[in-house]
């Protein structure tokens, strides 16, 4: 940790563990134009963190090694840890206690992730994310992308069938039949989120919906 911190903008994001998870993310934030630091054990992953000028190599996770480091200025940290389930948690409660004012937490087990919330961090499950939506995919051939919310609450993109072929928002009547509302509409190569009732669908368009998982999957059953 020889090199100074140096915090760019307004808003910075500390990526604490760059297994490929948290390399992934970190990359991503800092090609989004985002203020980034990574923090990593591993000196090689650290050098290979070329995209951010706050990169520490930490050896052991303790409160003064993250203090040193700068991370309490973080607005945002990710603890990527998540195979390692000690130092997973006491990282994420040193972190807390820093100050940080939002953590969120990797887990690879419920187990873990219940410990993890009752630190107060947010908890997210990367594979069985991933794994939820190949599911999802794999059983139902229409759905382009799925985002579980809930066990009863999910966003889905659908690829439309020639069913929808000519008809406005208001003549698809997802709401009314289903429950559903949808969020995005995609034709070609445009997005659209202003979905207005008039919008004409297209066989080849795909609809973003929210609503009870259920009623997504009989929506996208109907559509067949």
């Amino acid at each position: 940790m020889a090199k100074k911190f140096k915090k760019k903008s307004d808003k910075l994001y500390a990526v604490v563990g760059l297994g490929r998870f948290g390399f992934a993310l970190a990359e991503e934030l800092a090609a989004k134009g985002c203020d980034v630091m990574v923090v990593d054990r591993d000196r090689n992953r650290v050098e290979a963190a070329d995209f951010t000028d706050n990169a520490f190599v930490v050896d052991e996770m303790t409160r003064e090694n993250l203090e040193a480091t700068g991370i309490a200025e973080a607005d945002v940290a990710v603890i990527c840890i998540g195979d390692k389930i000690d130092v997973s948690i006491l990282t994420t409660l040193t972190v807390i206690r820093l100050g940080v004012p939002k953590v969120i937490s990797k887990a690879s087990s419920a187990e873990q992730g219940e410990v993890l919330a009752m630190l107060g961090a947010e908890v997210v499950y990367p594979e069985r994310d991933m794994a939820l939506r190949l599911a999802g995919k794999l059983i139902s051939p229409n759905i382009l992308e799925y985002i579980s919310l809930s066990d009863e609450i999910d966003i889905m993109e659908i690829k439309l069938s020639e069913k929808a072929e000519g008809k406005t928002v208001v003549e698809l009547n997802v709401r009314s039949r289903y429950g559903l509302n949808i969020i995005a509409r995609r034709h070609g190569d445009t997005i659209s989120t202003d979905i207005l009732p008039d919008m004409v669908l297209h066989a080849d368009d795909s609809i973003t919906v929210i609503g009870k998982t259920d009623s997504i999957h009989k929506f996208e059953n109907d559509l067949q």
